[in-house]
């Protein structure tokens, strides 16, 4: 059974240097030094303790929380159907950690990670006759073997030695795992969160938050890099989609040391972008992990369902060309359904279902 909190419950008021404008400023950026000096006053003023001295250890994960997402300059923003959602789940995440930074023992951000060349992106791939593609379309095993698509050549001499025969077998053995799994087909993404772009680094007023959690309670800024490799996707922070090569090689691994955090935690609190894709899969793989450990520790997740938000792909004319809200929609009942508890960030966390906080 989780063991009793000694850090206040109470809701704390948001800081005065606050602006919930900054949710939606692409620009925005906090400065850490003034936030290291305000952490001193805010830990006097409302009796902080150390992140350290908590006998109740609530994790909260914030997944992709990237400017690429979070606003509508970025390259693969998370509208939702509102067009506002990434938007007003930034407001909603920087608030729920002001208003509970006391009760917070950890927060961890992943960070989707990519270069040029990856499987999911357009650069990766060529037309039948050798041209480009474009993103927002399904690559098929079909597709491959009928020559409809294939892998660009310019890559061959990094990725696999110049070996084509190889590259064309491993991408077609890719496809065919997706299916086989039945989670996803291999979708084209645009260019996203690039190592070194704008893009990648975090949403300016959750990383003033995370930043003030950490100065105010000791703690470690922690963060948990994804989606580097360049022949499988990573939407789960804890492993990517396909772990082998065609010829039974290993292509990547689990995260277990960081899924062994999650699991040892008394709570672990969750939110991100998007609802449709990178948190419904870790989330998935950490409910994978907790059936097969112990069902009831389904009871100590809380999924924050009003700070995450599904990828939607405008066609132009008032309507979508892909919408992944029903898919976000019955991830959630899923979750339920397995014991883990549906909250919102605007309520008090003492209330929530199973937490017991002193």
């Amino acid at each position: 059974m989780p063991r009793s909190q000694t850090q206040p419950a109470t809701s704390l008021p948001l800081p005065s240097f606050y602006d919930p404008a900054h949710a939606g400023e692409w620009s925005y950026r906090p400065d850490e030094q003034a936030l290291h000096q305000a952490a001193g006053d805010w830990r006097a003023q409302h009796g902080i303790r150390p992140a350290g001295a908590d006998e109740f250890d609530l994790h909260l994960l914030l997944i992709d929380v990237q400017k690429d997402f979070c606003f509508p300059e970025g390259s693969l923003y998370v509208a939702g159907r509102s067009g506002s959602g990434a938007i007003d789940d930034t407001r909603r995440i920087a608030e729920f950690i002001y208003r509970n930074l006391g009760a917070i023992t950890n927060i961890t951000t992943t960070m989707d990670t990519h270069f040029a060349y990856q499987i999911f992106f357009p650069s990766f791939w060529i037309d039948d006759a050798g041209a480009p593609l474009g993103p927002h379309r399904v690559i098929t095993t079909d597709d491959i073997a009928a020559g409809v698509v294939r892998p660009n050549p310019a890559v061959t001499r990094w990725l696999c030695k110049g070996n084509y025969t190889w590259l064309l077998e491993q991408v077609k053995h890719y496809c065919r795992e997706l299916e086989r799994a039945g989670k996803y087909q291999l979708y084209l993404w645009p260019p996203h969160c690039l190592l070194g772009s704008e893009g990648h680094a975090l949403a300016g007023a959750i990383h003033e938050a995370r930043m003030l959690h950490a100065f105010a309670r000791g703690a470690q800024s922690w963060v948990e890099v994804k989606g580097g490799h360049p022949l499988t996707e990573n939407y789960s922070v804890l492993r990517p989609e396909v772990l082998t090569r065609h010829d039974g090689a290993p292509l990547a691994q689990r995260n277990t040391q960081f899924l062994n955090t999650l699991l040892s935690a008394d709570a672990v609190v969750i939110a991100g972008q998007a609802a449709s894709h990178c948190v419904k899969s870790s989330i998935d793989d950490l409910l994978d992990q907790i059936a097969a450990t112990d069902p009831v520790l389904a009871r100590k997740v809380y999924v924050l369902t009003d700070c995450m938000s599904a990828v939607t792909v405008p066609d132009g004319q008032g309507g979508f060309a892909a919408d992944f809200t029903a898919e976000a929609e019955a991830a959630q009942q899923r979750f339920a359904d397995a014991g883990m508890n549906l909250v919102r960030s605007t309520d008090p966390i003492a209330a929530w279902p199973g937490l017991r906080l002193g």
